[in-house]
């Protein structure tokens, strides 16, 4: 099916102002295009102003043929999504006919989902493009975007926190981090950059008083992940996020330039001027070096595993706790990164200066891609027990397998072994059907040994 410069671009649009700034954008160099609005994610008064058709999650086949009938070849995916809960999907029959492959899609982390979701479109006869393709002008350049600069300390921020985000990226963690002082202070997974600097703004509100700092400071660094999809993944920022920025007490927002969008740009930048903020751009060297991103890519480093609980663990557990500790040794060079909860190989939230018991909270209102509720446990707890803890007193190890028992997590592992992990505490969670494990140094091949033996893991 090919393309051409008189065929209407077909944008499947979510929310935020970017899907419509493409429209307008590629109606000004004389394109035509067609909206294919996403029910609850659109934005409905500013999409009627362009030809469009609504479509729900699920109808599968209605988004095929409204491509087909209003004659677009090219199909731009972009907008913020919500992670849809299957259980509320109101299939139609082109999901049915495409479940097979649409199974296997939502497996995975963002970066896996959204990449497969290309490869779906491309298979359907699509040609599938970026924003920055179509409209180039959209993303931000180097340099300042107004009067504000950085300083020397927000320069070393800045660093480190291209570093966090690049170290983390071929496990398919965030775009984002925010760092303050030297401090990484919070680290974004599955719950998106709005979230997280409101976690960073609580953070560094309860901090403030131990060490109280008239001017504002700390850095939000925002760049793809490396081998990100950019054609349907590109990192964003707007108004939204610095008003966020500004609420937190932070002194600017750095991106990686040519690599994120810019939506509502005079208002993004006008914003920022008011607030004192800068919005920097920033050739980040190295970038383009990293390895591709397969989310499914499992760590190459094996564990020794010892199992403290009956249960043993399947594979897919063995591959969560692997990803895991990869996280956690990951980010030991920038004193962050004490745990970290995994589901299904998707590192969902990591924490940095939050506490152990806030990150689990947050994983109550995360959602997978394609997790539907079945009553069963699932994901691991990683914890570096031997790395400093964030805000609020430290939780014991008993306290954390209660949490995690509460927030329905399949298990628990530490590096190194807990020292205060009580028997009861192990009873409670052979009770409720968890693991407990104590995972130690490399090892040439990963074991497990429970209180029957030991044995080859299941992997």
């Amino acid at each position: 099916m090919a393309a051409g410069p008189g065929t209407p671009l077909g944008i499947l649009a979510g929310g935020g102002g970017v899907p419509i700034e493409l429209a307008a954008n590629a109606v000004a160099r004389g394109r035509r295009v067609h909206i294919l609005a996403i029910v609850g994610e659109a934005r409905q008064a500013e999409i009627a102003a362009f030809p469009h058709t609504w479509v729900r999650w699920g109808a599968i086949g209605h988004i095929l043929r409204t491509l087909r009938d209003q004659g677009c070849r090219e199909l731009v995916i972009v907008g913020s999504v919500r992670r849809p809960d299957l259980g509320k999907l109101r299939p139609d029959l082109g999901f049915v006919l495409s479940l097979p492959v649409l199974v296997r899609l939502l497996f995975g982390g963002d970066d896996s989902v959204l990449t497969r979701v290309v490869r779906f479109f491309e298979g359907k006869g699509f040609v599938v493009r970026g924003v920055h393709e179509i409209a180039p002008d959209l993303l931000v350049a180097a340099g300042p975007r107004g009067t504000h600069r950085p300083r020397t300390g927000d320069l070393a921020d800045m660093r480190k926190g291209f570093g966090v985000v690049g170290a983390l990226g071929t496990l398919d963690v965030g775009q984002a981090a925010v760092v303050a002082h030297g401090r990484v202070v919070a680290i974004e997974g599955a719950e998106g950059t709005d979230r997280m600097l409101e976690r960073a703004r609580l953070v560094l509100e309860q901090t403030q008083g131990q060490d109280p700092r008239p001017e504002a400071s700390g850095v939000l660094v925002k760049r793809p992940k490396p081998g990100q999809e950019l054609r349907v993944d590109m990192p964003a920022i707007g108004p939204r996020t610095v008003a966020l920025a500004g609420a937190a007490g932070l002194a600017g927002i750095a991106v990686e330039a040519g690599k994120v969008l810019m939506a509502e740009r005079d208002t993004t930048v006008a914003a920022a001027e008011d607030l004192g903020l800068f919005v920097s751009g920033v050739a980040h060297e190295g970038a383009d070096a990293a390895e591709p991103c397969a989310a499914r890519d499992e760590p190459r480093a094996l564990v020794d595993l010892s199992v403290l609980t009956r249960r043993r663990l399947g594979k897919g557990a063995m591959r969560d706790v692997r990803m895991g500790l990869e996280t956690v040794r990951r980010l030991q060079p920038f004193g962050t990164g004490r745990a970290a909860v995994v589901m299904r190989e998707y590192v969902v939230a990591v924490e940095a200066a939050e506490g152990t018991r806030a990150l689990l909270e947050r994983c109550t209102t995360l959602r997978q891609w394609g997790r539907m509720a079945a009553g069963r446990r699932l994901g691991v707890l990683v914890v570096a027990s031997d790395r400093g803890g964030g805000i609020g007193p430290p939780q014991s190890a008993d306290e954390v397998v209660d949490m995690a028992r509460q927030v329905g997590l399949a298990g628990v592992v530490w590096t190194p072994a807990a020292a205060d992990l009580a028997p009861a505490a192990i009873e409670r969670a052979r009770a409720a059907g968890m693991f407990l494990a104590i995972a130690s140094a490399a090892a040439p091949c990963a074991t497990t040994r429970g209180a029957g033996g030991s044995g080859p893991d299941t992997c």
